[in-house]
């Protein structure tokens, strides 16, 4: 049991440290800032009903890739920019480790609204984390349309590619920093 266990942290810590996998590598901030404004214009062309999201809420935070995979145990990491009424104003990183059945390894792209200033000032303390009943929605066209915030935040997902099959407890813990 201990040789499984720690075949499967290997394989996660292999996965994590992978900087080539979903673009993890060292990007400028000229390059994320391209990422995340080409990753918003999707956002806002598969579903135009998000444009009163990105229009009323306070703010929001792009992730343009979020790397995601695990055997059993899981773990999935993207770097992304904080919008404040529109401007960018700091940076800020995903990071989620998860437990149960999964299998695979998959990318997408986050965008979490806010919807007041206390709300994204909370998401800036460092102490901001989705927890295992928050959920995601896929941004398909329409998707949005009825969608509506839970505790001051509205996540959405749109895959890039990669195949998971999970049944999992999961938590995503956020860092900022300041432009």
């Amino acid at each position: 049991m201990k040789t499984r266990f720690l075949a499967q942290m290997l394989i996660v810590i292999t996965f994590i440290s992978s900087s080539a996998y979903a673009g993890w590598g060292a990007k400028s901030s000229k390059e994320l800032l391209a990422e995340t404004e080409s990753t918003i214009k999707m956002f806002r062309d598969s579903d135009p009903a998000m444009a009163r999201f990105f229009e009323k809420a306070y703010g929001y935070a792009v992730f343009p890739t979020v790397g995601k995979g695990g055997i059993g145990i899981g773990a999935a990491y993207g770097k992304g920019l904080v919008y404040e009424q529109g401007k960018a104003v700091g940076s800020t990183s995903l990071k989620q480790v998860s437990i149960g059945f999964q299998l695979g390894g998959q990318a997408y792209s986050e965008i979490i609204f806010f919807k007041d200033k206390r709300d994204l000032e909370h998401f800036k303390s460092g102490n901001f984390q989705l927890g295992a009943t928050a959920s995601a929605i896929a941004v398909t066209k329409g998707a949005s349309a009825d969608a509506d915030y839970s505790d001051g935040v509205a996540v959405f997902t749109r895959p890039k590619g990669g195949l998971m099959y999970e049944a999992t407890v999961a938590g995503q813990k956020f860092t900022y920093t300041d432009n």
